[in-house]
């Protein structure tokens, strides 16, 4: 790395840490990889055993989205992180960590669009870890287009993929290039409307735990009229349960309050549907588990994200925690109105 290189990482680090402490989440500075490399694919059989290689996370996503923010989360968590890898080094920094006698257990690389050529070597990278038995998980990093462009505009920084263009053909050109990434994520989050912190603790949530749950479950509450989660990978209606905003003494409460809640469960068909989804969610957890997902995040929505849902949020989270799945509970929308 030049002197030149380098002071450019560092007032990028300056910059991402002012924004940090804002409570803001702004996208990284943006720097194209170079130089080629000629490197060995996969770990050699002979030397390492099985028990060694460590465990691997891949954190892509969006430009602006909050990758280096969860970069630096299990960077906290005693993970040995790596920015920009090209995806042709990965199986090679994997091969490092399993010849270093226990002392790099846990790698996190970030893979991105400034990788710009070497990106298209990732589907191989992948393939050749997989063939190793290398536990590998992917995390993206998704937002929205406003979101992404508020950001880009507050930092006055260029999209890497924008060219002469706007910052929305940026976008789009990225979203594109991501989509079959996207696809084979493990984990999606999307930082539409989420903070540094509010980002760090899903990243902790997730991650922060020693022994691997076999199965980790975000139940978010949200209003429909907001929009629905980007990241739910299930979604139910609470629309069909009288709306205690048309209650004069409970409008001004949530479902966090013990009179609302009282309420919304004594309305008919609100413990039959907690009692058949609970089960509805067993049956998919199971499948979840043969597939190997290891994380799902169930979207519980009503009109404003305020009354019903947030009950009903909660009696679920305390079902599924009951019954040993690792559970948190997200209200979205609460307090927005």
């Amino acid at each position: 790395m030049t002197e030149q290189d380098r002071s450019a990482e560092e007032r990028a680090t300056q910059d991402q840490a002012a924004h940090e402490d804002a409570g803001e989440d702004q996208p990284p500075q943006e720097a194209e990889q170079e130089n080629g490399a000629q490197v060995s694919t996969g770990i050699e059989a002979s030397g390492v055993p099985d028990t060694a290689i460590p465990e691997l996370v891949i954190i892509s996503g969006m430009s602006g989205a909050g990758r280096s923010t969860a970069a630096k989360c299990l960077e906290d968590l005693g993970w040995f992180v790596v920015d920009n890898l090209p995806p042709a080094l990965i199986p090679t920094m994997v091969e490092l960590g399993a010849r270093s006698q226990g002392n790099v257990a846990r790698i996190a690389v970030v893979v991105d669009v400034r990788g710009r050529r070497f990106f298209d070597n990732l589907r191989e990278s992948l393939a050749d870890l997989e063939s190793k038995n290398v536990t590998r998980r992917i995390v993206f990093l998704e937002s929205s287009d406003d979101a992404l462009v508020r950001r880009f505009e507050s930092v006055r920084r260029p999209h890497p993929l924008q060219g002469d263009g706007r910052i929305v053909d940026g976008i789009a050109a990225e979203r594109e290039l991501l989509r079959e990434l996207r696809g084979d994520a493990d984990l999606v989050i999307d930082t539409s409307s989420l903070n540094v912190h509010e980002l760090r603790a899903k990243m902790d949530a997730q991650f922060a735990g020693e022994e691997e749950p076999e199965l980790r479950a975000t139940v978010m509450s949200f209003g429909f009229k907001y929009g629905l989660p980007v990241d739910a990978d299930l979604v139910a209606d609470m629309r069909f349960l009288p709306n205690p905003h048309w209650v004069p003494e409970l409008r001004p409460y949530t479902g966090l309050n013990e009179e609302v809640a009282a309420y919304v469960f004594n309305q008919p068909g609100a413990k039959e549907f907690l009692d058949r989804y609970a089960e509805l969610l067993r049956l998919i957890a199971a499948g979840y588990r043969r597939e190997g997902k290891r994380y799902v995040t169930i979207a519980i929505g009503c009109t404003g994200g305020k009354h019903r849902s947030v009950a009903m949020s909660e009696k679920l989270a305390a079902r599924l925690a009951a019954e040993g799945v690792e559970t948190v509970v997200v209200h979205r929308d609460m307090g927005r109105e």
